[in-house]
């Protein structure tokens, strides 16, 4: 930090009877009133080098006690009494600290050169620009020293050229940087890292209010000189600086921790970083993103505003961690933890974007990897949330439903989400057990997991009947024979082997294989009946069993048993006339043929 020393005589000003004056001989002859104070001073001392007080007061020689008020001076009695121990010579400290106060206060007395030469105004101004904007933290500690005095600091330039200062030095390549800085970034320490950060300057700019922090942004992005992350990075170090943690704090801790003009400050700083957001996808991190959305509920700001976050949020969900999602809920009327109402909006606004952007999204390859990567997050997310004892089906299942069908190729992860639900929460109703099972496609889970559903005591008995059929209708498929290409190719090969070895190709066994064909074919035709005969019974038990949900939980075991014994008699029923069938006619008469040629 640079000062400027002026004045080789000793402060001997004091305060009696709340009046500032100086050690003299000379009694005092101006009394100049600035708000609540008072300064007996001395006309001859004063007059020579302040061309309002020869205006105000232009007989110097009067010995009567003049009386001045000068309550609109810039920067108030503090800001006067620098200008009044210049007048006598006293030695003062100019530093980017006071430098604005007391630039304005000479200007507002016209301590000019044509006063007096080597006034004070000329003086202030070359240490301005002599040594205040040549330097990094003094431009930035000058530039916030004007919030107090913005009018009078905008007419007279001081604005403007901290800014354009500022902007210069942040667009200076990092290479070349050689003043100091403020760096504090976890893991960083300047005696490893020889190398200066891409993004040294941002900590230091987080110091300023707000309105000078856009200006600065507003700036340097108008130049288009550097990437739209350096700017997310200062937008996302201004906010950690300036908003509350709202993950820290209880909705109802809202009134006790911030007043009004608080709340109202940390209001206008987040509508105006939101404003601030480089429209570049990937400027700024979804988890940023997520953290202003639940920022955005806890201060109550405008519509407007959580719906830009919103839909940055949904354009970059994909990048996303579990993490990023877990952010506490801001309402009142909520007794569950997560704020999983804000997650779903951000799901339902990337819905909607993408049926906007794509008319046939299903067929989209990139959407598809797109939506399946933010399924498998949202179930991640789900298997973290359902551990609350407070969350309400409701919410699980507007979670589940925020994403199209084909965000999940299958329901493992979904299963065991459910599963964990209610097994957290046991005293939940038979209705809602049904309604939270109704979400999972059985026909979208493993082997491994139906295995597991069955067996699952915590699942409604429908569920576990529907996973049974599914389970039952799959492993039929798998049994079930059905002749292939290239099976009937390897029959007819092998007549054409034994054509060769006997000269001629016998009329047994080209009728034969001929009558195999035939059978194969019929049994492959009866098969595909049963199977949707089996479908046509799955879609009635479903039926069936509501019409058994009020019985006792002894009736729906011995329910449940009994399907599962039904189930396996027809399929052992179905396999015995499936072994039937697979005999072929052919080969018997064949085989009686052979025997009777062997009598003979």
């Amino acid at each position: 930090m640079k000062f400027m020393k002026l004045g080789t005589r000793p402060d001997s000003f004091y305060t009696e009877a709340a009046t500032r004056t100086v050690i003299s001989d000379v009694p005092g002859n101006i009394v100049i009133c600035i708000d609540n104070f008072s300064f007996l001073l001395h006309k001859f001392q004063l007059l020579p080098k302040c061309g309002l007080l020869q205006h105000l007061c232009p007989d110097l020689g009067d010995s009567n006690i003049a009386t001045v008020e000068l309550h609109d001076v810039p920067g108030g009695a503090e800001a006067f009494e620098l200008c009044a121990k210049f007048c006598y010579g006293m030695t003062i400290n100019i530093s980017a600290h006071n430098l604005v106060p007391a630039l304005c206060a000479a200007k507002f007395l016209r301590m000019t050169e044509a006063v007096e030469k080597g006034n004070l105004v000329l003086k202030l101004e070359s240490f301005l620009h002599s040594c205040i904007l040549v330097g990094w933290k003094d431009s930035i500690v000058t530039l916030q020293s004007t919030v107090k005095l913005p009018e009078w600091s905008e007419n007279i330039g001081i604005v403007r050229k901290c800014i354009d200062s500022i902007v210069e030095k942040i667009l200076t390549p990092h290479s070349k940087v050689s003043w100091s800085y403020t760096y504090t970034r976890p893991g960083y320490t300047k005696k490893n890292n020889q190398s200066v950060p891409k993004d040294w300057w941002t900590e230091d700019l987080s110091d300023l209010d707000i309105e000078l922090f856009r200006c600065i942004i507003l700036a340097v992005r108008s130049t288009y000189i550097l990437p739209p992350q350096l700017i997310g990075e200062a937008l996302h170090v201004y906010a950690c600086r300036w908003l509350p943690d709202a993950a820290n704090v209880k909705p109802s801790e809202t009134k006790i921790t911030q007043s009004k003009e608080d709340l109202e400050k940390s209001r206008q700083i987040l509508e105006k970083i939101v404003g601030m957001i480089p429209s570049d996808r990937g400027s700024v991190s979804v988890g940023f993103l997520l953290r202003l959305l639940n920022i955005a509920n806890y201060l109550a700001v405008s519509s407007m505003t959580k719906t830009e976050i919103i839909r940055r949020s949904s354009l970059q969900f994909e990048e996303a961690r579990v993490s990023d999602l877990l952010f506490p809920s801001q309402s009142t009327s909520n007794t569950h933890f997560y704020d999983v109402d804000s997650v779903v909006a951000v799901l339902e606004c990337l819905r909607a974007l993408w049926r906007r952007q794509y008319s046939g999204a299903s067929e989209n390859s990139h959407f598809l990897r797109y939506i399946r990567k933010v399924g498998k997050l949202v179930d991640s997310y789900l298997r973290v949330v359902v551990m609350d004892i407070n969350m309400p089906v409701s919410k699980v299942i507007q979670l589940v439903e925020a994403l199209p069908d084909i965000a999940r190729p299958n329901h493992d992860d979904l299963y065991k989400a459910i599963n964990m639900y209610l097994k957290e929460h046991p005293d939940l109703s038979k209705a809602d057990k049904k309604r939270l099972c109704r979400i999972l496609d059985c026909q979208k889970l493993s082997s491994e997991v139906r295995a597991h559903a069955v067996k699952n005591e915590r699942l409604p008995l429908r569920t576990v009947v529907q996973v049974l059929f599914f389970d039952q209708e799959k492993s039929s498929q798998l049994t079930s024979f059905t002749p292939t290409a290239k099976q009937l190719i390897s029959v007819e090969k092998q007549a054409t082997i034994t054509s060769d070895n006997h000269g001629k190709l016998k009329p047994d066994i080209d009728s034969s294989v001929d009558k195999e064909v035939r059978e194969r074919k019929a049994f492959s035709e009866c098969s595909e009946r049963d199977g949707h005969r089996t479908k046509r019974a799955d879609v009635k038990l479903p039926l069936e069993k509501e019409m058994k949900d009020d019985k006792s939980e002894l009736d729906v075991k011995s329910v449940k048993s009994c399907r599962t014994r039904e189930i396996s008699k027809d399929s052992k029923s179905l396999s015995k006339s499936d072994s039937k069938k697979m005999v072929p006619k052919g080969s018997r008469s064949d085989h009686g043929g052979e025997q009777r040629q062997a009598k003979r």
